[in-house]
């Protein structure tokens, strides 16, 4: 688990409204452990807090890989917390796969379509399930193209469209 001034840290580097980060790359890099740049911190943050099941450490762990980047080394992690239920960084952990464009992922991020995690049940937009769809397509693979005609003959009209509109802009 992470401490609460690590914690602290990882949260003073997200941008505020005005524009100002309270912690720079720097001065993280100064004060947390190290192994950030080859991806090892944020792999070993995201395993930890998927062990605990701690969704603070969570959003920890994913600002870590935003700001110095995922790997394919992060896919198992990444592809596992797109199902647990225990966190509400579901958007953040598809952005992630979306940012590794991994064909592997693929599965994954169709699973992020047919679900609506409990604190997203008044998102009548799907948003999280849009996101997944637009990774997917960004996929440019034989098994997420797969995944996007199942998700085209979909009953739900955002998730139809959406997928439909994506497939006939790849052709």
């Amino acid at each position: 688990m992470m401490t609460a001034e690590e914690q602290n840290l990882c949260l003073g580097m997200v941008k505020r409204l005005n524009g100002i980060q309270r912690v720079s790359k720097e001065e993280f890099l100064r004060r947390f452990p190290s192994a950030v740049e080859d991806g090892r911190l944020a792999l070993h943050l995201l395993e930890e807090s998927y062990r605990a099941q701690d969704g603070r450490d969570l959003s920890c762990a994913l600002m870590v890989g935003f700001m110095f980047g995922f790997r394919h080394e992060h896919l198992d992690i990444l592809c596992l917390l797109v199902d647990a239920d225990w966190h509400n960084s579901h958007e953040d952990v598809v952005g992630a796969l979306d940012k590794l464009r991994e064909p592997e992922a693929a599965d994954a991020l169709f699973r992020a379509t047919q679900w609506v995690p409990e604190y997203l049940k008044f998102d009548e937009n799907r948003a999280l399930a849009v996101k997944a769809i637009w990774a997917l397509w960004k996929l440019q693979s034989p098994e997420a193209k797969a995944r996007l005609e199942q998700i085209a003959a979909s009953e739900t009209p955002i998730l139809r469209e959406t997928a439909t509109m994506l497939l006939n802009k790849a052709t």
